[in-house]
């Protein structure tokens, strides 16, 4: 499921350099001796402090920096201790640790208590200052700011107690002798000390964001009730408290205090049953955070975790039923891990289950994947009870550190593992079956999260084309449009997560049950979980700023009707439009719109001319174009209007060229798939193989994107008719355009008249073909086949066309005007005239066209002259 690369290992990066240091140290070739390698704390800029056991009987603290891939003795210990906690200052002239009372008494901390916390000056080594001495466990933690302040020179140091209270120490330091850094008045460090917290049960650091999350109970409620409460650090070192949320929670649930994400105390042995509730929390830069908590297993046989999606005003809470073959490695393992990648978090239960959530199209369990049994493979090496999650909201991968084994992975998404669930052949019988609501969310996580990679999307594409038929539950080649228009915009606000476009699930009528429910998982929702934003005098900013709007549009988005555009509702101002004949100032802003799209499209594909689209005036597609920029912008600008009208613009024109630029690909990749080339346009051949399997992939984008009410690029109509009059029997294509499948462009029919001999089969289809035709393109058409009806309608609509504009001019006529006047031929008499005395003002007809027979002519506009005057019938 997850795709592992190793960014560190204790044994290779620092255990090696170790030995060498220790072999020097005693002054022997290779050194042998255990030395107990620890590591205690992973700082903001990634570097990782570990202890060890040296040769004297001492210990050591190092750093390993990410960046040089080097090591360096922080400070030595002249005896064995256990280091509880461990952190670093920036400028690394301060190292603060948290020692722990050894149990076997061999050496006694002085003064005897249970954890002794001290701070201690290492550049160079110098003083040592106490600054705890209490009989429960400390942590501590250094605010590391980005920012450069030379001109001062102090740290900040957080200490948390197990008795549940934080202090803030804030220690000045000053140069001596030009290098020295030392603390000022370290007599009086406890006065500049701050408590900013006075009660909590769990605590969790945010070291890339400096944010400190604890829970505390809510006084204002039972004692049932918790309340989450966040502390954010700014650059000037001060803090306050940003966010209040309300967090349902079992009585009694915290019976140590739980610290999460500051750092690893290999000293303290939590048991499992120890840990009633495990939660974390993630946050992403777009604005997104997200509280997991998991309960513990009930009897073996039923897990219950909650996600509550802040930004999304929302929590889910899931239970899991797990069966009764409950092996004693599951057992050991009572709580799930939360592993944040990218929009999804992954609770996985080694051996059991995994769920990978969406946490941003959080409405439907089919757009989350669901896993059990034997699909349950997550890719971990050891046992998952070891591995714990790091996390830092700038980056879209995971990382996970395996503390038996001293490694530490990059993890992502694997798109193979991904590719297998679309290519599975389990059938899918609603409502029980499982493959189409996996592969769903598969699909979704291939094409939202990972599209970017052209090599994937050509992967997907070559999918859709071995699997053409929708499939029971959802159309995948709808879901393939949709999701890839939503990724380009996706990135830009979360608030777009609710207006546009994601699934076409969410427009059927009836949803399909299996699509509604995961066999097993019964999932409930609650809405509008009430958090507080605080810290309006200061003024949110950055994140919170972002978190807080998601948070407030959330809310609004799901009060009024229909926030979500769906493509299906501009069906009737489509057909209305198509309806109009006459120019409007209407049809004027349609055209711009759409000339706004081809230009981007244009601009995308210069160098792309594989398959012939975009080369012709396709009025109507046009017309649908710019109609879906007019009714997209405006449904925009109705529920975002903070975006501003030209990001909403230019962000609507993209999703529509995007569109367009998309069909084009999928036609381009199936065109290369079966290696077409020019021959294929050709209309006097019968089509291949390969060529129906194109029809039928195009036919397919065609009943897709007309479900949709969705635009086609211009010349998409051409080449499937082409396609279409090459593979299908002429009666079957003919019935294609009778029930709508097909639409006759002028371009196709121009080229079907010139290019098709005038044989008796392909002269009925033509006949055929014209009597389908609307009467302008009809006329037009008529001037390219050469044929003798084809002059037959041009002369009967020049005749027609002269006796129109005179025949109020009216006539006088008598025997005289003409020698030789005979009545019976009265009608083609008349005709003659009227035709001579307008000869040398009308325009000719058959200029600069050939192949007209003059005698033909004569005697079609006598017939027709018969047929006017009443004196023939049709």
């Amino acid at each position: 499921m997850l795709k592992f690369k190793p960014t560190f290992e204790l044994q290779r990066d620092v255990v090696s350099d170790i030995f060498r240091k220790e072999a020097s140290v005693c002054r022997v070739k290779e050194y042998s001796a255990a030395v107990d390698t620890c590591i205690l704390n992973i700082e903001r800029d990634g570097g990782i402090l570990y202890s060890w056991k040296g040769a004297t009987g001492t210990t050591r603290i190092g750093k390993y920096d990410s960046n040089t891939k080097q090591n360096k003795l922080l400070y030595t210990f002249d005896k064995q201790v256990c280091v509880s906690s461990c952190s670093l200052n920036s400028e690394e002239t301060l190292l603060a640790v948290s020692l722990a009372q050894n149990t076997r008494g061999e050496e006694r901390l002085k003064p005897i208590s249970k954890c002794l916390t001290l701070l201690i000056e290492i550049h160079p080594i110098n003083n040592t200052k106490v600054l705890k001495a209490v009989d429960c466990r400390v942590k501590v933690q250094f605010l590391n700011s980005e920012t450069d302040r030379r001109s001062v020179l102090e740290s900040h140091l957080l200490l948390l107690t197990e008795d549940g209270y934080v202090d803030l120490y804030h220690v000045l330091l000053t140069k001596q002798e030009g290098y020295r850094v030392v603390m000022a008045n370290p007599e009086r460090l406890s006065r500049t000390t701050e408590r900013i917290v006075e009660d909590f049960c769990w605590a969790q650091w945010d070291g890339h964001a400096q944010r400190l999350y604890y829970v505390t109970h809510d006084v204002t409620h039972t004692q049932d009730k918790f309340l989450m409460r966040c502390v954010q650090f700014y650059p000037n070192h001060n803090c306050e408290t940003v966010l209040e949320l309300p967090l349902e929670l079992p009585a009694n649930i915290f019976r140590a205090v739980k610290f999460v994400n500051l750092g690893f105390d290999h000293y303290y042995v939590e048991k499992p049953e120890q840990e009633p509730v495990r939660m974390k929390v993630f946050t992403n830069r777009l604005g997104s955070m997200c509280v997991c908590y998991s309960q513990p297993l009930k009897d073996k046989q039923e897990l219950i975790y909650t996600v509550v999606l802040v930004h999304k005003d929302c929590s889910k809470t899931f239970r899991v039923s797990l069966g009764g073959d409950q092996s004693p490695q599951k057992a050991t393992q009572l709580h799930p891990l939360f592993i944040p990648i990218g929009y999804h978090i992954l609770v996985y239960l080694q051996g059991s289950f995994l769920h990978c959530i969406n946490t941003r199209q959080q409405e439907m369990l089919c757009h989350s994947l669901f896993l059990s049994g034997l699909d349950v493979d997550l890719g971990l090496q050891g046992q998952a009870a070891t591995v714990t999650v790091l996390h830092a909201e700038e980056e879209s991968s995971g990382s996970l550190l395996d503390l038996a084994s001293g490694r530490i992975y990059t993890a992502e998404l694997s798109p193979a593992f991904l590719l297998r669930i679309l290519r599975s052949d389990t059938p899918s019988r609603c409502p029980s079956g499982k493959a189409d609501p996996q592969r769903l969310a598969a699909l979704h996580c291939l094409l939202v999260y990972m599209g970017n990679d052209p090599n994937l999307e050509l992967k997907i594409i070559e999918w859709l084309c071995d699997n053409m038929n929708a499939f029971e539950s959802f159309d995948q080649i709808q879901e393939f449009i949709l999701a890839s228009l939503y990724r380009i915009s996706y990135e830009k606000s979360l608030s777009l997560d609710k207006v546009l476009p994601y699934s076409s699930v969410l427009d059927k009528k009836e949803i399909p049950a299996c699509l509604l429910e995961v066999p097993g998982v019964l999932c409930t929702t609650e809405l509008h979980i009430e958090p507080v934003f605080k810290g309006k005098a200061r003024g949110l900013q950055g994140f919170w700023l972002e978190l807080q709007w998601n948070t407030e549009r959330t809310k609004y988005l799901d009060a009024v009707p229909n926030p979500r555009y769906r493509t299906s509702h501009i069906q009737a101002d489509w057909e209305k439009l198509k309806s109009e004949s006459r120019p409007s100032s209407h049809r004027n802003n349609m055209e711009e719109n759409t000339k706004k799209v081809l230009s981007m499209v244009n601009t995308w594909c210069l160098d792309k001319k594989l398959v012939p689209l975009f080369q012709e005036e396709d009025h109507q597609q046009r017309a649908l174009i710019g109609l879906t920029v007019d009714k997209l912008r405006e449904h925009l600008n109705r529920h975002l209007p903070h975006m501003g009208k030209k990001k909403i613009d230019l962000l609507v024109v993209n999703y529509v060229a995007k569109l367009l630029e998309l069909i084009r690909h999928m036609l381009e990749s199936v065109w290369l798939k079966y290696k077409l080339g020019p021959h294929v346009l050709c209309l006097t051949q019968r089509g291949s193989p390969a060529e129906w399997s194109v029809f039928h992939f195009m036919f397919r984008i065609l009943e897709a994107t007309r479900g949709l009410c969705l635009p086609l690029p211009p010349g998409y109509h051409t080449l499937l008719a082409v396609f279409a009059v090459r593979c299908l029997p002429h009666h079957t294509f003919l019935q294609y355009i009778d029930h709508g499948f097909l639409q006759l462009t002028e371009t196709f029919v121009s080229r079907l008249m010139t290019d098709l001999d005038n044989s008796d089969a392909n002269e009925r289809l033509k006949f055929s073909i014209l009597k389908r035709l609307p009467e302008p393109m009809e006329q037009r058409i008529y001037h390219m086949w050469d044929h003798p009806v084809s002059s037959a309608s041009i002369s009967r609509d020049y005749a027609g066309t002269l006796l129109e504009k005179h025949n109020n001019k009216g006539c006088v006529f008598t025997s005289r005007d003409k020698p030789g006047f005979r009545p019976e031929f009265l009608p083609l008499t008349y005709l003659a005239k009227i035709l001579s005395d307008i000869e040398e003002q009308a325009l000719n007809p058959f200029e600069e066209q050939e192949n007209v027979d003059a005698k033909f002519v004569e005697e079609t506009a006598l017939k027709q002259t018969l047929i006017l005057l009443s004196f023939e019938e049709k």
